[in-house]
């Protein structure tokens, strides 16, 4: 079945050529284009680009002008430059149009399924703008190394940054923009919004800082109303509440006041017992444990009030 389902796919994506260099032909590219090509560094296996539905096989230092389509086959793999310096490699199995809109060389590649890799240059101390466009998203960046696959069951998009940063936003519904750092992936689902599974690992070290810095709160909030410590037992026994605060009968059946109160200490501060020893409540250490996680993953732990973290539980 997977066999019988990719071959389909490649007659799709065939057809959906042929359509599109009827448009393209509608269309054609400035005069300048030819500057824009993309030359062949590398290549292994079946590389081709389709020039009047045609393929054409691809060798080490052949150039793929604008508006072409390139394919590889199962074993395909090729890296191409272009000639800001920008490199682009492309995997097995993998269709896309190399500067489909001719008249906007900032947009690259329009990938319709497979996988690239990405690496944009700097232009000095001047960003570079480049676009990636997917079925489902559209990947702007300025400067920097990352992967997009496209799959081609369903058509989501799948970003991996590697440096830099990278914008993310839904080629078809409306949503609101995903800026990608190092290390941090996104899958774009042809059917929801962006910010429904957005997820990278700087948002769970987010959410994770919060629950700590939420526990501590509540863990601060409980000791003070002695919860957590035996100042609460203690308190009632002070201030005779319960059986041993009660006073001793008298003779006439009544009740003897309670002791009075103990003499106050001496002048100048002294205090015959010594002062009790310091200890860290259990909120204090959490908060430490926060700000310290904090410090190792560069993120700020967020702020949030004892009523706040009370509320959550």
């Amino acid at each position: 079945m997977p066999v019988r389902r990719r071959a389909f796919t490649a007659k799709l994506w065939l057809l959906f050529a042929a359509m599109a260099g009827l448009c393209l032909a509608q269309f054609p590219p400035p005069s300048d284009s030819g500057q824009y090509a993309a030359k062949v560094l590398t290549m292994t296996g079946q590389v081709s680009i389709l020039k009047d539905m045609v393929p054409i096989g691809l060798v080490e230092g052949s150039l793929v002008e604008v508006q072409q389509m390139i394919v590889t086959g199962a074993d395909g793999h090729a890296v191409f430059q272009v000639s800001d310096g920008s490199t682009f490699e492309v995997f097995p199995n993998s269709h896309l149009v190399f500067r489909k809109n001719a008249w906007n060389v900032r947009d690259l590649i329009d990938l319709l399924v497979g996988r690239i890799r990405v690496h944009i240059e700097h232009l000095g101390t001047v960003p570079n703008p480049n676009r990636i466009l997917t079925p489902t998203a559209v990947i702007s960046v300025r400067g920097t190394t990352f992967d997009v696959s496209v799959d081609d069951a369903d058509e989501t998009t799948t970003v991996e940054v590697d440096e830099g940063l990278v914008e993310v936003r839904h080629a078809l519904l409306p949503s609101v923009s995903k800026m990608l750092g190092p290390g941090q992936t996104i899958k774009v689902y042809k059917n929801e919004p962006l910010v429904a599974r957005g997820l990278d690992r700087g948002t769970v070290a987010h959410y994770v800082l919060k629950a700590l810095s939420d526990a501590a709160n509540l863990a601060s909030m409980r000791g003070g109303r002695g919860i957590l410590g035996t100042s609460g037992s203690s308190t009632s026994a002070a201030t005779g509440v319960g059986d041993t605060g009660k006073g001793a009968p008298t003779q006439g059946g009544g009740t003897a006041p309670p002791p009075p109160p103990p003499p106050p200490p001496p002048p100048g501060g002294l205090v015959d017992s010594p002062a009790p020893a310091k200890h860290h409540t259990m909120g204090q250490v959490l908060r430490s444990t926060v700000k310290y996680l904090g410090r190792m993953v560069g993120i700020t732990p967020p702020t949030f009030g004892p009523m706040q973290a009370h509320g959550i539980f």
